[in-house]
């Protein structure tokens, strides 16, 4: 299925100036816009499409849909006046579903959506739709893929320290920590946690990893858009690192241990179909391992023992059946 994507920046949403893409050619059975044409999707992200981790995603998982979809992207819109002008842009523009990503973009939306009762408005992460019945909302089990990562890294930790690189103390970053945490703590590491206040600031992530090396950790993992740093302090001293929310594996094939994947495709598709038959909003979808919007990808560059990727296995089946409790 191709999608044509089309990438605008920031400032030209805050100026308005949003151009509609082309239309993409797809399967005979997918819905259709308001047109009667291919659907209109958008998606406003708060940092780079490419970026490994959060805002990528979203874009691989609407690139997964299995539909006649038209889709454009606005990124980098750490400032949420920025992404609300690009969410009221995309809903003057008649486009069918717009994609809110990102938790700080929940107050913009409960002012812009009642103002397009036609729209199909899509807020995450988020466990409420604020009441609005145009609105879905989405979160990941981010705890589930955090356990499973912790248990292996408390495996192969030499040091039995670990250290996490965490951005705002909000949202499922604290989800997967906490997970994490707790796997760890029960495989006999002590886990170390420094949340540095900001989802982006890629200095600060290389700094708070740099910090935990110092305190002798020999593992690190940590979540947000800004993980790029603390993954190259770890590149350059040669520490294993765990990844969520995307695949971080191209960071540093060797030392990427397994990423946690956000495959957001899974609810997408229900919302889609509720779209199609008439419902715009109002209910809320999670992403889990159960139901496969959660996924562990081990790197096979990095080698595990047999012992330990069966550690691992018995734990995603283990959070699957109900048996482990993740801590979250």
């Amino acid at each position: 299925m191709r999608k044509k994507l089309r990438l605008i920046s920031s400032l030209i949403a805050v100026l308005g100036v949003l151009a509609l893409g082309a239309t993409a050619c797809g399967s005979d059975d997918s819905s259709s816009g308001s047109d009667g044409g291919a659907l209109t999707m958008a998606i406003v992200a708060p940092s780079a499409s490419d970026d490994l981790a959060f805002s990528q995603s979203m874009v691989d998982s609407v690139n997964a849909l299995d539909r006649d979809i038209t889709v454009q992207i606005t990124d980098g819109t750490f400032i949420v006046e920025d992404a609300a002008a690009a969410i009221r842009g995309y809903a003057e523009d008649g486009v069918d579903v717009i994609v809110a990503h990102g938790t700080q973009f929940g107050a913009s939306l409960a002012e812009i959506a009642p103002d397009f009762p036609d729209t199909t408005f899509v807020w995450g992460t988020a466990t409420d739709t604020q009441g609005l019945d145009n609105v879905f909302a989405y979160a990941p089990a981010a705890d589930e893929g955090g356990y499973v990562n912790g248990v292996v890294a408390a495996a192969i930790s030499s040091t039995g320290i670990i250290g996490v690189v965490g951005p705002v103390e909000a949202g499922d970053a604290v989800s997967y920590i906490n997970g994490f945490t707790a796997a760890a703590e029960a495989g006999g590491a002590t886990v170390n946690v420094t949340y540095t206040g900001s989802f982006g600031d890629v200095a600060l992530a290389a700094e708070a990893a740099e910090a935990h090396l110092a305190n002798n950790a020999d593992v690190l993992t940590g979540t947000a858009q800004m993980v790029v740093g603390a993954v190259g302090v770890a590149s350059d001293a040669g520490v294993p690192w765990f990844g969520t929310q995307s695949n971080q594996t191209s960071l540093d094939p060797d030392l990427v241990v397994a990423s946690q994947v956000y495959h957001w495709e899974f609810a997408l598709e229900e919302m889609l179909e509720l779209r199609d038959n008439g419902t715009k909003g109002g209910q809320t979808f999670e992403i889990n391992l159960a139901n496969g919007g959660l996924v562990i990808e081990f790197n096979d560059g990095f080698e595990l023992s047999d012992d330990v990727k069966a550690a691992a296995e018995a734990a995603i089946a283990g959070i699957i059946d109900g048996s482990i409790d993740t801590g979250a």
